[in-house]
């Protein structure tokens, strides 16, 4: 099957796997499973609240623990993804690949509603599975921009997926809220979350098939010969060879590894916060969380707009400076109303920040048939970011006792890759002409 770049059926199909996969990162790692995890590891000892638990004879806070299970996952992430993109090159596979962990995260994420207090080690499995399925699919996913569109549309079509990826996932979220909150046909609050996560399971797995109806499966039609791993790790060192040579693209890399680190923390991190912090009830804090996600909408589009104004690089140095204020106001928020506020204003730049910096790596790329090693590198830096991020966040949480103090991490991470951008040029649009081939 040839692909076409700018095909309007492809981009279309590409895009429909944000629309499918964006459940996981909203319905279950923001939405509904943290709070569902905090509130089923709190105990009330003698009319004494106790967040602590314990996991192979250690004691941990439990929204403590949780930052740890997930910066696991993401670890796991950076070890296998370069392996197995350069494979996924070399053999012109990245379609099985995304096919793989599609399912895999799908199938964790269904078994989630097994979770089991006292059973704590084994119900964490698929805490882990589930991120590592869709984190790793990701890669093989956004390997797939430059090849289905010019680069002049690379910001129009990230912004495009995301945006169906932000609509798709507040419908079964408001879906999974009417099920939490009127609890329908006589079932309880903790059956209807754990058909909620069944029904994650289902839309992530089921509307993954309009993408795979129209991606081909090797692309520039790849024979391979020989060991896969041994060419596949070749594959992956000439594509670090050819990133050695691209100051540009090192320079954003850095960048986005460290603004990353904040970014990611505060998706994964807000429900928790709300909830913990201010009390918040699980409703109120979904309804939150639907404002952030159809104000991101509005946010991937204009980023997208400004970036063709002013470019790529200058948007995103408005959008570190607008993370910054945010966690300065977060940091001393104090009621329901607040979260509310800084929710739709944190929708609007995070929609615009991860669309943009898809687009910008994507654009920065050399001419090359190796996309899915290229963004496993990217990747990589991504899941290391928020492995540092969280670790800091529980880190915090631990030595001072307040996730509050947590929040000064952040700003950090905003701080630093904000200044590091003043040291990566505007976009070039001759530079793919300049740069080695991979």
């Amino acid at each position: 099957m040839a692909l076409i770049k700018g095909n309007k059926k492809t981009i279309n199909g590409w895009a429909f796997y944000d629309w499918a996969n964006s459940v996981y990162p909203l319905v279950v790692s923001t939405a509904i499973f943290p709070p569902f995890y905090e509130s089923q590891t709190t105990r009330t000892i003698n009319g004494v609240v106790s967040d602590k638990v314990m996991l192979f004879g250690f004691e941990f806070t439990n929204t403590s623990l949780y930052t740890y299970v997930i910066a696991f996952a993401f670890i796991l992430v950076s070890v296998i993804s370069p392996i197995l993109s350069g494979i996924a090159d070399y053999s012109g596979s990245k379609k099985r690949f995304l096919q793989f962990f599609c399912y895999l995260g799908a199938l964790s994420t269904g078994c989630l509603g097994f979770f089991d207090k006292d059973h704590l080690g084994l119900s964490l499995i698929p805490v882990v599975l589930a991120c590592v399925g869709y984190w790793s699919s990701l890669v093989f996913y956004n390997a797939y921009l430059p090849e289905i569109a010019e680069i002049k549309d690379h910001d129009r079509v990230s912004a495009k997926g995301f945006s169906m990826g932000y609509i798709g996932s507040s419908i079964l979220l408001i879906c999974c809220l009417a099920l939490v909150m009127f609890t329908p046909f006589g079932m309880d609050k903790t059956t209807a979350i754990q058909i909620s996560f069944g029904l994650t399971m289902v839309w992530w797995a089921g509307f993954a098939q309009v993408t795979y109806r129209v991606l081909p499966s090797n692309v520039y039609d790849r024979k391979p010969k020989g060991n896969m791993i041994f060419n596949g790790f070749k594959e992956l060192r000439s594509v670090w060879n050819v990133l050695k040579q691209h100051k540009c693209l090192k320079r954003y890399l850095f960048s986005f590894f460290i603004f990353s680190m904040g970014v990611q923390t505060v998706m994964l991190m807000a429900t928790l916060f709300a909830t913990k912090t201010l009390g918040m009830k699980t409703d109120a804090m979904i309804i939150s969380v639907i404002i952030i996600q159809f104000v991101a909408v509005a946010g991937s589009y204009l980023f997208s707009t400004l970036s063709a104004r002013i470019g790529n690089i200058n948007v995103l140095k408005i959008a570190m400076t607008l993370w910054i204020g945010c966690t300065v106001f977060a940091y001393f928020i104090t009621d329901e109303k607040g979260f509310y506020l800084i929710a739709a204003f944190v929708g609007l730049i995070m929609g615009g920040t991860q669309a943009l910096s898809r687009s910008t790596y994507s654009k920065l790329l050399p001419e090359t048939y190796d996309h899915a090693s290229f963004f496993s590198f990217y990747d990589v830096l991504e899941k290391v970011g928020i492995v540092i991020g969280m670790l800091s966040f529980g880190l915090l949480e631990e030595l001072t006792g307040n996730m509050r103090n947590s929040i000064l991490s952040l700003m950090v991470f905003f701080f630093i890759g904000l200044v590091s951008l003043f040291f990566v040029p505007e976009l070039n649009p001759e530079l793919k002409k300049k740069t080695p081939k991979a």
